[in-house]
């Protein structure tokens, strides 16, 4: 089992997410990767995606693997610069190939 969550913290004109997995399992957890992300967030309002972290971003092509041993937790961030006042549904989720690992929160700016 793995668990996930997501902070969105609001500071000055920036908002920082933590995205935190933790292996509960007795297993190690084996995350493939297509390319160098690692994780996606991203902001929505009414239903629509306001923000997304990897637009206008390029990532490494090669294939990158982490393992998470039983127990342990791994941390992908990601900032968000200049988001307008309101309030947000905000989503985090690794992107590795053949798990659906992610979390949400709202955030208020």
């Amino acid at each position: 089992m793995v668990t996930a969550t997501l902070d969105a913290e609001p500071e000055g004109t920036v908002v920082r997410f933590t995205l935190t997995v933790e292996n509960d399992s007795e297993d190690p957890l084996e995350l493939s990767f297509p390319d160098g992300q690692r994780a996606e967030f991203l902001a929505q309002r009414g239903g629509e995606t306001v923000w997304r972290w990897s637009e206008g971003q390029m990532f490494m092509q090669m294939l990158g693997s982490e393992t998470v041993e039983p127990g342990e937790t791994v941390t992908y961030e990601g900032v968000w610069e200049s988001p307008e006042s309101g309030t947000y549904d905000c989503r985090g989720e690794v992107v590795a190939e053949g798990h659906g690992i992610d979390a949400e929160t709202t955030v208020s700016i």
